[in-house]
């Protein structure tokens, strides 16, 4: 468990100093507009500094924008990785061992499947062939893939939350009423960009974009029982 644990840390502490960490969650996802709301954690930075600070960032707006991408990386970044570990050293089976005696692992693992099950990459592929952000977005979506298929061969479901119906029959429901919200959102910010870099800022289209995104974080929200 141990050195599982220590595994799934270095992988994320790794993905969290990648260069490009801080500009894609300020540039492609909701962060900055969850100060424009009326819910928790306002603002959605702590310190002064002018730019975005890893340090600065506070818990709701940093887990709440993963989730408004459908990429829930909090809960399933490193797993993985720590999970792949054991594979390729041909050790597998001691994972499985301490998934059938460690109800800790066991928790740590369904929870995992559900920050999975709620993750909808297709909402963002294409952000894949973006040029400053590709490689990123590549990043997760490899880590998501790798996390789903080892936690699949580690509990030997056919599909995540296998024996949770009820719970994946919810999520399921819910995912579905805020994808077209959160559709409407990703236009918006992709207008958004597209607009920030004209030569010529259009301020009051801008204006009407961002409410969009506003209003469509406030649906989200509302649909998904929580903020994050």
């Amino acid at each position: 468990m141990d050195n599982l644990a220590k595994l799934s840390y270095e992988a994320y502490v790794d993905f969290k100093n990648h260069p490009k960490f801080i500009p894609y969650l300020e540039h492609m996802s909701t962060l900055k507009y969850y100060a424009k709301t009326n819910i928790g954690s306002r603002p959605s930075k702590r310190g002064k500094a002018e730019g975005l600070v890893f340090e600065d960032l506070r818990a709701i707006p940093f887990v709440g924008s993963w989730s408004q991408l459908k990429q829930n990386v909090p809960g399933f970044f490193g797993v993985g990785t720590a999970l792949k570990y054991y594979e390729d050293a041909g050790e597998f089976e001691k994972v499985k061992q301490l998934f059938k005696t460690s109800s800790f692992f066991k928790t740590l693992i369904e929870n995992s499947m559900m920050s999975l099950s709620k993750s909808f990459f297709d909402l963002t592929k294409y952000m894949s062939e973006d040029e400053e952000y590709g490689a990123f977005w590549n990043v997760i979506y490899s880590e998501y893939k790798t996390t789903k298929r080892l936690i699949l061969k580690l509990t030997d479901y056919q599909e995540l939350m296998e024996e949770e119906p009820t719970g994946k029959a919810s999520i399921s429901i819910r995912e579905s009423i805020v994808l077209p919200l959160l559709t409407i959102q990703q236009f918006a910010l992709k207008q958004i960009q597209e607009l920030e870099k004209a030569e010529v800022r259009d301020v009051a289209r801008i204006a009407v974009f961002e409410k969009l995104v506003t209003r469509s974080l406030f649906g989200n929200i509302n649909a998904s029982r929580n903020s994050a």
